[in-house]
């Protein structure tokens, strides 16, 4: 395994482990701030629109690689 695919696998499993930690910190909001279940859906729908669309840019350029 090559030094630019170590680094690519590393660098997904950081965002991956940021996007995470993001939805923990966005529940613990939630829960604390006393957001009944409608409201912790929301806020986790907007505020995991920005790591999707991430998400949906590398499949696009896997796609247009192959």
């Amino acid at each position: 395994m090559e030094l630019a695919q170590i680094e690519e696998l590393l660098m997904y499993l950081g965002i991956a482990g940021l996007v995470a930690l993001m939805c923990w910190i966005v529940y613990d909001v939630g829960t604390k701030a006393g957001a009944g279940k409608w409201g912790l859906i929301t806020m986790m729908g907007v505020l995991m629109a920005a790591p999707l669309v991430f998400v949906i840019k590398t499949i696009v350029v896997l796609i247009l690689d192959a």
